[in-house]
């Protein structure tokens, strides 16, 4: 045992020697990690780095809200017979959401009708009655005045059978209006009956939120000098990786002015809000004054191992990769996207294209 672990010991101190041998050559022609080589310059035309005004974005939460809250809202008393939404449901303008039931309707039609037939028997026998009469005083055999009072009273029942049938009419439209319609397109919010519930004439069956939703923002009030109707916002992706989306914009459509709270109120307008949850609260990012900085295109810096690096121009032609620290993205003038550099680059740098 003892044997075998010196020869052991005596192995790793041979090949131990020979291998840092070896290796002592090539580590003096290895240069640092931290010396940066130098590239030859070249022929594209360099990027100068330049201090530009940059908007100060602040970020803040802004609430999804309709425009409009509207409510459907029973005509007629009664009972809840059919319920056609639930919460969620999208409903389009006239649409039926509900049925109410009166079982009193239903047998007051029924006693008109009765009373509309007897009125239209009694009015049958008395234009037969009347013919009669007016062929007989043809002939002499019965006075003008039978005649002239069969006249009144077939005037009297007509008039009684148009009275029955125009308030037949009513309790028809009065049964129609059992049908309770949706107000306007949207979304239902809440429905705050079931089937069988009894409702009153007026009483809110479905909370519609109605027409566009808009982006409710409550900003400090600090904020108040720097928010402006028709002023650009951006809005953060849906998504857990909002960072490497690319952010929505949007437009201050409405500065409200009274201050709530010590809070100023402004609604936003944003394409694409129609799948969002009304109430949902979403990262905004608003303006909030401009700032010097610098900016440079991203096209111009490359990222290796966590590093940001740009290659700058030096004098006498050299190259050399610099490492960065960089901040938003910013829109450039001319609509490409850029980064902010927060160090790492001094205004007249010239920088090249990886």
């Amino acid at each position: 045992m003892m044997m075998n672990m010196r020869k052991i010991l005596t192995f790793l101190a041979v090949t131990g020697g020979a291998a840092l041998a070896a290796a002592a050559p090539a580590a003096a022609t290895m240069p640092l990690a931290t010396a940066a080589p130098a590239v030859a310059a070249s022929s594209q035309a360099p990027y100068k780095v330049e201090t530009s005004e940059i908007e100060d974005l602040k970020s803040v939460y802004a609430t999804v809200r309709s425009t409009d809250r509207i409510e459907a809202r029973a005509r007629i008393g009664g009972t809840v017979a059919s319920l056609m939404v639930d919460e969620g449901s999208e409903v389009d303008t006239g649409k039926v959401i509900a049925i109410i039931a009166d079982q009193k309707l239903a047998l007051k039609l029924k006693a008109l009708d009765a009373q509309i037939a007897g009125l239209s028997a009694q009015r049958d026998n008395t234009e037969r009655e009347l013919g009669r009469q007016e062929e007989l005083i043809k002939r002499g055999f019965t006075p003008k005045a039978k005649v002239d009072e069969l006249r009144t009273q077939l005037e009297v029942v007509t008039n009684q059978l148009k009275s029955a049938t125009a308030e037949r009419d009513v309790v028809r439209r009065q049964v129609e209006e059992g049908e309770v319609l949706a107000p306007a397109n949207g979304r239902v919010l809440l429905v705050p009956v079931t089937i069988g519930s009894v409702v009153l004439p007026g009483e809110s069956l479905a909370t519609i939120a109605a027409n566009a939703y808009v982006l409710r923002l409550e900003l400090p009030e600090r904020h108040a000098r720097f928010v402006r109707k028709g002023d650009v916002i951006r809005l953060g992706a849906r998504s857990l990786n909002a960072g490497e989306q690319k952010l929505v914009k949007g437009e201050i459509g409405q500065v409200y002015p009274e201050l709530q709270s010590g809070r100023v109120i402004a609604d936003a307008n944003v394409e694409g809000l129609g799948d969002f949850f009304v109430g949902e609260r979403v990262l905004v990012y608003i303006s909030g004054g401009m700032r010097s900085g610098i900016v440079i295109p991203r096209a111009y810096v490359t990222t290796r191992y966590g590093y940001d690096f740009v290659r700058v121009s030096r004098k006498g032609g050299d190259v050399s990769e610099v490492v960065v620290q960089l901040g938003q993205p910013v829109e450039l003038k001319d609509g490409s996207t850029g980064i902010e550099v927060l160090g790492g680059l001094n205004p007249g740098d010239e920088i090249l294209k990886p």
